[in-house]
């Protein structure tokens, strides 16, 4: 069984089992949490949502909450000695999928 879900605005395919990096969540290691914004679930047949399936979730226990490898921003104006440059690094919680309702 496999569901596509949404968090953090990114939308992506999950199978019970799997270990994927969310957008941060106020959770601590070791909680459950519950994310209900279930988009489809796949099987033996397919439910689809509009845009959501109604009383489908899945359940992800947190593995640990980290931040992501630093990028470059570098903002850079021709002819006006403009010239600025700062790094970003991206917070994400690991969440291993235990469960898929649906």
């Amino acid at each position: 069984m496999y569901a596509v879900i949404e968090a953090g605005g990114k939308q992506m395919t999950v199978r019970e089992g799997d270990v994927v990096k969310l957008e941060r969540l106020e959770a601590a290691p070791g909680d459950v949490v519950t994310l209900d914004r279930v988009l489809l679930v796949g099987g033996e047949t397919v439910k689809v949502g509009t845009p959501t399936v109604a009383g489908a979730s899945v359940q992800a226990r947190v593995m640990r909450q980290g931040r992501g490898r630093k990028i470059t921003v570098m903002k850079y104006k021709a002819k006006a000695h403009y010239r600025r440059k700062t790094g970003h690094r991206q917070a994400f919680t690991e969440v291993r999928i235990e469960r898929i309702v649906g």
